[in-house]
């Protein structure tokens, strides 16, 4: 073809007809897009404890339905979803988790940071690195007393990082 000449009506037209196609495809590619969302969170430095920080992981959620996983960057804190109501459960939860695992035990030998650093890294391996919920329009799906905790195994210790995820459909 002769770049002078001009191009053929019937070129023309079928030019036009594949690229609105392929854009009402790439609208219904885009609008039924799945979406992953995902975010690093600074937790403050909290003392050794039990720790609800439900409000910050659920912050920035986005509109989107599907499943959150929240997981923290430490071996010597943990997650889990419990009881929020009750300012009691979180003292029930550190003295059981401090008889069951005790600092006064002589066997451990990673202690270089100090006596409740292995203690912190086997609570950590009991409880978990992590929690998954259902997400619904944005919010968390919860049960009406459930709560997102911190778990910080050490005495003191400065900021932990979680991530959270959250992989769904927009709504």
């Amino acid at each position: 073809m002769n770049p002078n000449q001009p191009i053929p009506k019937k070129i023309i037209i079928e030019i036009i007809f594949l690229t609105n196609k392929l854009y009402l495809n790439l609208f219904f590619f885009i609008k039924n897009l799945n979406l992953v969302f995902q975010e690093e969170i600074v937790l403050s430095p909290k003392p050794r404890g039990f720790h609800l920080i439900t409000g910050q992981v659920i912050k920035n959620f986005p509109i989107i339905t599907g499943i959150a996983n929240v997981f923290i960057k430490h071996t010597s804190a943990s997650l889990t979803i419990n009881e929020n109501a009750d300012p009691s459960v979180r003292v029930d939860f550190e003295t059981h988790f401090n008889k069951l695992v005790s600092e006064n035990d002589l066997h451990y030998t990673h202690t270089l940071e100090g006596p409740d650093d292995m203690t912190s890294h086997i609570k950590s391996t009991i409880i978990g690195s992590s929690v998954t919920f259902p997400v619904k329009e944005g919010k968390p799906l919860l049960g009406i007393w459930q709560g997102i905790y911190l778990c910080e195994h050490r005495n003191n210790y400065p900021s932990r990082k979680i991530v959270v995820t959250i992989y769904g459909e927009k709504n």
